[in-house]
């Protein structure tokens, strides 16, 4: 995914004119969204957030997330040309858009109420999105009648974190989303030209795909810190050394099919079935509820990494960058062998 030469709305190439989205939270998954929408589309994007430093947290965070290209536009100039629209209620930001996405807390109470107000003063036309961690649409939506046309619009667009960055976009509809829903998301994010992959997940879980694998992994991690095996950061190597390269060059399923040999997952299974059972029956069961791993986990951490700051989440961004475009590569070869044979 490379950065673009430029997010002005001037310029014919960039998509959607004809959409007004609208941001609820700006957090770090808002902030990475709000890049995302600004730079490879040109669509005005209003946004929304209680805080009352809201503007001064744009100003200062949003520059992290966007090309550092000296033809990129100054925050002023965002708004100057209404680009960028920040508003003080959410009455005002959601009553010209065409799609309304939120990213609050993941409490069902708040989404509920959320989406009870923006169903009051938005238009019955306007697509709604919740880039959730893992709460499905048709609990976001439970409070109202069966019978209601609003639960027919809304769908989970759950991104991999920074969105802006990431590929992954998990598109996750309750069994009352419309089929239309669907694809108008999926023709958004395909005429960004982004190199963002949509990927439509068939039926609600907590949690979703992406986070179920990633939490269970981040579970068994905090299992091992906790009980010794291995300290945070000598387990964040272990990751980067192993996982992370196999990982970004195809997913579990094909790489271990070529653990296989010529027998594929069937003599993968076979061959290592047994260890496999005895790693998953002796993994960790350690819970939310209890706090002594997650002192030891914390402390770690920030003894090995400190807190974030803005260096680091420009170092995390070029390296992720770096990856993105090497998965790019091997897709643009991949296609040129097919095309040839």
């Amino acid at each position: 995914m490379s950065d673009p030469d430029s997010i002005s709305s001037s310029r014919p190439t960039l998509p959607h004119s004809n959409e007004h989205i609208t941001l609820i939270g700006l957090g770090a998954i808002g902030i990475s969204f709000l890049a995302l929408h600004l730079t490879y589309g040109s669509a005005p994007v209003s946004v929304y957030d209680p805080r009352p430093d809201l503007q001064e947290h744009i100003s200062s965070v949003l520059p992290l997330y966007l090309s550092s290209d000296t033809s990129t536009p100054s925050i002023s100039t965002l708004l100057s040309t209404k680009r960028l629209i920040i508003h003080t209620s959410l009455t005002s930001a959601v009553a010209n858009a065409t799609i309304i996405q939120e990213q609050g807390p993941e409490s069902l109470s708040f989404k509920q109420k959320t989406w009870s107000d923006v169903l009051q003063h938005a238009k019955p036309t306007a697509h709604l999105w919740s880039s959730t961690s893992g709460i499905p649409a048709s609990q976001q939506l439970s409070h109202l009648s069966s019978e209601d046309p609003a639960r027919k619009r809304l769908l989970v667009v759950h991104p991999f974190n920074p969105p802006h960055i990431m590929p992954l976009l998990e598109l996750v509809p309750s069994p009352q989303t419309s089929p239309s829903e669907l694809e108008h998301a999926k023709a958004y994010f395909s005429a960004l030209n982004s190199g963002h992959r949509p990927i439509t997940i068939h039926k609600e879980s907590a949690g979703f795909v992406a986070n179920r694998l990633s939490f269970i992994l981040f579970r068994e991690a905090c299992h091992l810190v906790n009980e010794g095996v291995a300290s945070v950061e000598e387990i964040d190597e272990i990751v980067r050394a192993s996982l992370g390269p196999r990982w970004a060059v195809a997913g579990p399923f094909k790489m271990y099919g070529f653990g296989g040999g010529p027998k594929g997952m069937a003599g993968f299974l076979g061959n290592i079935g047994e260890a496999i059972d005895g790693v998953w029956k002796d993994a960790g069961r350690i819970t939310m509820d209890e706090e002594g791993w997650k002192r030891k986990v914390i402390d770690q951490t920030n003894e090995a990494y400190g807190l974030p700051g803005a260096e680091d989440i420009k170092k995390r961004d070029r390296g992720l960058r770096a990856v993105v475009k090497a998965q790019e590569e091997m897709e643009r070869e991949a296609k040129a062998e097919r095309e040839e044979a």
